[in-house]
């Protein structure tokens, strides 16, 4: 249960409040992160002290910290939205502190769409709070009854006598007030709303664009020097020898030094190798170029991504461990009638933010202090102090904005690097990967291979579904030995596909891993959702009938799924069932807003151009994606429209919500059309953008309208949940288009892109 409580300057770990600030802290239960990935388990595990904070300092002056990291979502501005709201501050006297790492703040994880739905509650509650204890103050100091008064932008307002009374004039009395109590709270109602569900303009929006933002490539401190290190091209090889002479001799370079390399499990550990060190990044890239380094491969030299397809579509051809069964699905198939199989490959993908990692180290006297482009600075903490061997509590994370992450700089490999050179160096040490470094030592996206069968009746609908999966898991980043999917993995598309049908079994086989596996923006639900979605589209078209009404009928009536009376392991992303049920009223909702919006029943299949449609509920948010592609006589893909109906529950913001799903069309639109890692001799064969493009100007959806259903439901995620309908929207169009079903992505080894 959250409680509000005051917190002193002097508790408060940091310089984000003056001595004379009124300052309150909102407690977050652990129960709140129970069900969390491996990297949150030991925030859940914290002895915890309260998570937001807002203060007054008596200038009038609101401070509130963000603990989250800003890497373009607008999280920076919107979860401070909501404690402004309740406290009804005017925003431009709201002053956003960026939060250091620490555990009192809760989880700092930027992923998996959680910020808002995790925090929401306890941001209300110390707006609230801090609102009340002012209204208090002021009726304390009139001598007249707290419900004669009311906050109003930023004063409090006696409303018989209209006299009003800065907020900065309140702070030190308003902090003798009692805290309320959480049952106490009085919160608005949404008519009263200043902020919630506006445009608010974001807090970093002027510097960002005018390139005054402090990204963690653009961290500076004294007496710096950079590294770029020479790592093994094949995960877990050894370093058999080098030479550095030629190294040396490049203007710049100061010396070259070895990091060494992990034992498994790799968790965020680094990989090692050989660092180059100068006086400035270039000089260091340039030096690495002339090393001469010999490894020793080790076992995943093997690796081969032909190969490493064909096992994943044989394991998913035979019987693997039941996930979810309902009904008897061998004994229908067994009574025969209408057979339709198919198997689909989704291949490796890499995260490529448009900033690569960099971190800055300053290592002394058993401390670190660190500057990084992270989501998540006490997976920082955790990993530079068990790099270095010293107490997490002395390991200072400060967090710069992000150019990008989708997950990758949430595993800070890289600030491990720095952390462990500025120690044996003696002094800062910034790494700043390459791009090539980037897609070349990413925790990448798992290569995954499906197998889909169903029987259906004579109107085409299943009668028997049969499924299976096989893609390596992130679990064995933090499992060496770690093969099969984990339930939050399964979780994601594949044991929760909430459709109507009497049989119903999903499956899941082993898969070794041979690259380091993390998650990336959607994770799993991007290939899952490109198998079930793309299988259904195939029935609809096989049956002859509209593929709208056919997804509707599939998902049947609105109905609540309780997949944990199933069976099912459901964690549901780490929130209570009741609280986000599997609701397929909410779905079809969406399903039936894109069609209308996008015209899908006026606009027929003609001439290389059609609609496709897909739907996903994933992240507690559902979404319903209709796709618009051309296919030209040469074979060329466009994708002149995309439109994209969204229920995320209460929206706090909706401009960042359209730009997210915006963002999210162009990022699937990529994953479909020409997204592809592949290894050889266990080595990366894609180093750029050359070789490893995404989704240009004229590649993009031309247009992407986003549909926003109303909802005062609780919120939830939209960074990821408009990615997975994505790929199969378009593939379904092309099959509409062109009569040409693609079963393997990309695209562009099938058609132009």
């Amino acid at each position: 249960m959250n409680s509000i409580e005051l917190a002193s300057r002097r508790a408060f770990l940091g310089q984000a409040f003056s001595a004379g600030a009124f300052v309150l802290g909102v407690r977050l239960a652990p129960e709140a992160f129970a069900g969390a990935p491996a990297p949150m388990q030991g925030v859940r595990d914290a002895a915890f002290q309260p998570s937001v904070y807002l203060g007054i300092e008596p200038d009038g002056t609101v401070k509130i910290v963000a603990h989250r990291s800003e890497m373009g979502t607008g999280i920076r501005s919107v979860l401070p939205m909501i404690a402004a709201d309740e406290l009804d501050a005017d925003w431009k006297r709201v002053h956003v502190e960026q939060a250091i790492g620490d555990a009192k703040y809760g989880s700092q994880n930027t992923d998996g769409s959680c910020s808002i739905r995790d925090f929401y509650d306890a941001l209300r509650q110390a707006g609230a709070g801090a609102r009340m204890m002012l209204e208090g103050a002021a009726a304390a100091k009139w001598n007249v009854p707290a419900s004669e008064c009311r906050a109003r932008n930023h004063q409090v307002v006696h409303t018989p006598s209209n006299r009003m009374i800065g907020y900065g004039e309140l702070v030190s009395s308003a902090a003798s007030q009692p805290v309320p109590k959480k049952e106490d709270l009085r919160f608005k109602s949404p008519s009263e709303y200043r902020y919630i569900g506006k445009d608010v303009p974001m807090i970093d929006r002027d510097d960002i664009c005018a390139g005054r933002g402090t990204f963690g490539i653009d961290t500076q401190v004294p007496g710096m020097v950079y590294a770029s290190i020479e790592r093994s091209p094949v995960l877990g090889g050894k370093l058999k020898s080098y030479d550095d002479s030629a190294a040396r001799k490049v203007r710049g370079v100061s010396q070259v030094v070895t990091l060494e390399g992990f034992t498994p499990p790799h968790l965020f550990k680094a990989l090692g190798g050989v660092a180059v060190i100068a006086d400035n990044t270039w000089s260091a890239m340039q030096g690495r170029k002339q090393l001469k380094v010999e490894w020793t491969p080790g076992e995943n030299a093997a690796y081969e991504s032909d190969a490493y397809k064909a096992s994943l579509l044989e394991t998913v051809r035979k019987p693997q461990k039941a996930a979810r069964n309902v009904g008897d699905v061998d004994a229908e198939f067994a009574k025969g009638g209408a057979i339709h199989e198919a198997e689909y490959y989704v291949p490796m993908l890499s995260h490529a933010p448009m900033e690569p990692p960099a971190a800055v180290a300053d290592v002394k006297d058993g401390r670190a202090e660190i500057w990084a482009a992270t989501q998540n600075p006490q997976a920082v903490q955790d990993t530079v102090a068990a790099a270095l061997g010293i107490d997490k509590k002395n390991v200072i994370c400060h967090v710069t904005l992000l150019g990008g992450g989708f997950g990758r700089k949430s595993k800070p490999d890289y600030v491990a690097e720095a952390a462990l050179l500025s120690k044996s160096l003696g002094k800062p040490v910034k790494v700043a990967w390459s791009r090539e470094e980037d897609i070349q030592f990413d925790y990448f996206h798992a290569v995954a291979a499906m197998y889909l069968k169903a029987s259906t009746d004579a109107k085409g609908r299943p009668t028997a579904w049969l499924q299976r999966s096989a893609f390596p898991s992130i679990g064995s980043t933090f499992n060496a030995a770690a093969t099969t999917g984990q339930g939050f993995e399964l979780a994601m598309g594949w044991t929760d596909v909430p459709f109507d049908i009497p049989n119903h079994r999903a499956e899941n086989g082993p898969a070794k891993h041979h690259v380091r596996i993390g998650w990336l923006r959607s994770v799993a639900n991007i290939y899952h959702a490109f198998g079930v979605h793309s299988f259904a589209d195939e029935l609809a078209k096989k049956a002859g009938r509209d593929e709208v009404e056919y997804l509707l009928d599939l998902i049947g009536a609105p109905r609540r799924i309780d997949l944990r009376a199933q069976g099912v392991n459901y964690p549901n992303y780490g929130k209570p069932i009741d609280q986000y049920p599997v609701d397929t009223a909410r779905l079809r909702r969406v399903i039936e807003l894109a069609a209308e919006k996008s015209g899908w029943a006026k606009k027929k299949p003609g001439a290389g151009r059609a609609l496709g449609i897909a739907a996903h509920r994933s992240f507690l948010s559902y979404v319903a994606t209709v796709v618009e592609v051309e296919v030209d006589d040469r074979g060329r893909i466009r994708i002149p429209r995309v439109d994209v109906a969204v229920d995320a529950g209460l929206v706090i913001h909706p401009d960042r919500v359209k730009s997210q799903f915006e963002g999210g069309a162009v990022f699937g639109a990529s994953i479909a059309l020409m997204s592809e890692i592949t290894a050889a001799g266990g080595a990366i064969q894609q180093s750029n953008f050359h070789d490893y493009p995404v989704a240009r100007i004229n590649e993009a959806p031309m247009e992407t309208h986003v549909h926003i259903v109303q909802s005062n439901e609780p919120p939830a995620g939209v960074g990821e949940p408009g990615v997975p309908p994505i790929p199969p929207a378009i593939c379904n169009a092309i099959a509409a288009a062109t009569g040409k079903r693609v079963r393997d992505l990309p695209l562009r080894k099938h058609f132009r892109v």
